[in-house]
């Protein structure tokens, strides 16, 4: 394989973790990237991930946590959604690298006889094609700093390859091009009342028998570091002392970034990859942000009824999308997740009874489904915001259809496959012969047109908008009238397609479905209209 390494003019930085997993490598690369960017310079980030799936769309959320969608249909690592939250700025399937992707990728090559009956091996062309991976965004010539998060932690099996990748890039690229994090543990013995560092140590150890040298270490701690401490390992993992960087626990993430440039961990890269560090940050909106952020003026609680609730991250985007709406409506959003298993027509009362705003949350299969019409038929009829998302919109519907409409057999055909009355969430034409799951919904930004009066209108204040989707199943346009003479009406459409994307009551104080991922697109300085809106509606209930 040809190797283009030498053509890349823009410089790399790795991200690796140690000691333990879920350390916050994506905030970490997050925040490098935000700081990088508060100087001017253009970022792109990207996600290496050692496991075979092709991406993690047919993952179980509690495997993996929230499965993240790009503009361009990627499904995801949840860290992109990280990515984008901190830069304002749209990934894509360029940003997200799998073992999967990789295998498929070099399995096809060979099929089609493109290693000229050479032996295909790890090395070079495993290896080979992540670096292809690594250094296309660098190629496009549009970002100064690629930075490159290696997700699980330096020792698995799985990762060997990507830290090759990096030992190989370090070579082929020179002095002065790629950098390293090391992200690590280091954790409180309470019983001695110690910070240990040795966990560290032999996590940097690991790295070094791979042939790279990191160049800074951020410590993962929930305890200050010392001068000692900070001394002591840059001793025995040979950086310099400034290079060793706290990441004490903070109460939201998006500190992060300002713990980060405390200790100047942006100036020390710059410096490192021979780049300009003399250009100040400038980041006025983002203190802003976590000021308000900290001094919130009323509190407002919402609940996200859902089946994988026991899981945080597996509704990442949509608690951070209403961090970002709170701070916009200068309140405080306290979020509490309710098992929709656990609700029934006896008890929704009693559940919800407390709470200003009724959220319906996303999701696939029969589980749950019956309590999350109790949900929606609960705030319905006591006038209670109620925001329901993909299958949260296709709830509301069916609630709908059997409560107001009275047509007690209305179901969406992926609960129930006989459903032959009124099947009022039905699955798209063109899926219809399709057997496998992977890669096979609607995916990705489609574009939507708002109808004039809408509560949609008013949240986005413009009639073209564009949504991501991750779904199978759609408005059953057959019974359109219908649902629009008892009142709930479609108020966004899909311009190309007539697909009902949204669907509001509006006799209601806020009643609003959608059958795209709002949550995928709200970033800090950007929250999205709609949960800005739906914050503001249940604020009038404080």
């Amino acid at each position: 394989m040809k190797n283009n390494s030498k053509t890349s003019s823009a410089k790399y930085i790795f991200v690796t973790g140690g000691v333990a997993s879920s350390l916050g490598k994506g905030i970490i690369s997050s925040s490098i990237g935000k700081l990088l960017q508060s100087r001017g310079y253009n970022v792109a980030i990207q996600k290496l991930d050692p496991y075979i799936n092709i991406d993690p769309g047919t993952l179980n959320p509690y495997e993996h946590g929230e499965c993240f969608v790009t503009q361009d249909g990627a499904e995801t690592d949840l860290d992109l959604g990280h990515y984008e939250r901190f830069l304002d700025t749209p990934t894509s399937h360029a940003n997200s690298v799998t073992t999967g992707k990789v295998y498929q990728e070099v399995i096809s090559k060979e099929r089609r006889g493109d290693y000229l009956g050479k032996t295909v091996q790890v090395i070079p062309h495993i290896t080979d094609e992540i670096k292809r991976r690594v250094l296309l965004l660098g190629n496009k010539g549009k970002a100064d700093v690629v930075i490159t998060e290696i997700g699980g932690t330096v020792g698995d099996i799985e990762s060997l390859p990507y830290v090759e990748v990096v030992r190989q890039l370090r070579y082929e690229l020179g002095a002065g091009q790629v950098a390293v994090v090391h992200l690590t543990l280091v954790p409180y013995l309470s019983a001695a009342g110690e910070l240990k560092t040795k966990p560290t140590q032999h996590s940097v150890k690991m790295l070094l028998e791979a042939g790279v040298q990191p160049d800074v270490l951020v410590l993962r701690t929930e305890k200050k570091l010392s001068e000692d401490v900070r001394r002591k390992v840059a001793l025995f993992c040979n950086v310099d002392k400034d290079s060793v960087v706290e990441s004490i626990d903070v109460s939201t993430i998006y500190e992060v970034p300002l713990k980060m440039l405390e200790q100047k961990l942006d100036e020390t890269l710059l410096k490192k990859l021979n780049l300009n560090p003399d250009v100040q940050p400038q980041l006025d909106d983002w203190r802003e942000f976590v000021d308000k952020l900290h001094h919130p003026e009323r509190t407002v609680s919402i609940a996200l009824v859902g089946k994988y609730v026991e899981l945080p991250d597996a509704y990442k985007s949509i608690i951070e999308s209403f961090v970002h709406a709170g701070v916009r409506n200068n309140c405080k959003v306290i979020v509490s997740r309710i098992h929709a298993a656990g609700l029934t027509d006896d008890n929704v009362a009693e559940k919800l009874k407390s709470f200003q705003g009724i959220m319906v949350a996303p999701g696939f299969g029969e589980r749950g489904f019956a309590g999350k019409i109790s949900a929606a038929q609960y705030a319905r009829e006591n006038n209670i915001p109620f925001f329901g998302v993909c299958l949260g919109m296709q709830v509301a519907v069916v609630e709908f259809a059997r409560n107001v409409l009275g047509w007690k057999d209305a179901h969406s055909t992926e609960m129930e496959q006989t459903t032959q009355q009124h099947p009022v969430i039905d699955l798209m034409e063109q899926q219809k012969g399709v057997t496998e799951k992977g890669g096979t919904m609607r995916l990705g930004a489609y574009p939507c047109r708002l109808k004039k009066g809408s509560k949609a209108l008013a949240a986005y204040g413009r009639e073209e908008i564009l949504e991501r989707h991750r779904h199978r199943y759609e408005f059953n346009n057959n019974y359109l009238t219908d649902f629009e003479e008892a009142g709930m009406l479609p108020t966004g459409f899909n311009p190309e397609t007539g697909l009902v994307e949204i669907i509001e009551i509006p006799s209601h104080r806020w009643y609003v479905g959608t059958q795209f991922h709002p949550e995928y697109s709200s970033t800090v300085l950007h929250p999205h209209p709609l949960f800005v809106s739906f914050v503001k509606a249940a604020l009038s209930l404080v």
